[in-house]
């Protein structure tokens, strides 16, 4: 199953000049999304055990929770702004259309723990980097930054010091 064939296309989203590439047609379909979740799991390093799988708001928290599951390892969410319930640390970052701020519960790595961060989309890096610091900040290794796809003429990959892995590149 080629699972490039269940991203679709959406022209000027969310404004004009992005073109979105919107997973949701990969959600909706059971073989693809397990497949999808299987290959991503299989990215991971073989010789480093993950102790917790982060997945970025919205859509990294479905196949970032599939992940976590497959690799044994906890499942933590990194939000936007205002949307956990506990103590968190903030990161500001910049993305293609805009800036935002990230969010982790304090609690959430532990120093030391080997961290594996996932996402839909590597499109111009400010997202991963904003976690990726996170972690460190929080005592943790972040092992490998993994994604559905990645967008290579926005070179997001130049901003993370981790090793990156994708299913696609566009």
């Amino acid at each position: 199953m080629d699972i490039q064939d269940f991203i679709r296309d959406i022209p000027d989203f969310p404004k004009p000049g992005i073109l979105f590439k919107d997973i949701t047609p990969l959600l909706s379909n059971h073989e693809a999304l397990v497949g999808c979740a299987n290959r991503l799991a299989k990215l991971s390093p073989d010789n480093v055990k993950i102790d917790k799988v982060i997945g970025i708001e919205s859509r990294g928290f479905i196949i970032g929770s599939m992940i976590a599951e497959r690799l044994e390892a906890g499942f933590v969410p990194v939000r936007k702004k205002g949307k956990l319930p506990y103590q968190v640390k903030s990161k500001d970052y910049g993305l293609e259309y805009g800036k935002d701020t990230l969010e982790i519960h304090v609690d959430a790595i532990k120093k030391g723990e080997k961290v594996l961060i996932h996402d839909d989309v590597l499109a111009t890096g400010g997202t991963a980097e904003a976690v990726c610091n996170l972690v460190e900040e929080l005592g943790g290794e972040v092992v490998q930054c993994n994604f559905i796809m990645e967008l290579d003429f926005l070179n997001g990959r130049d901003k993370l010091n981790s090793p990156v892995s994708s299913l696609l590149s566009y």
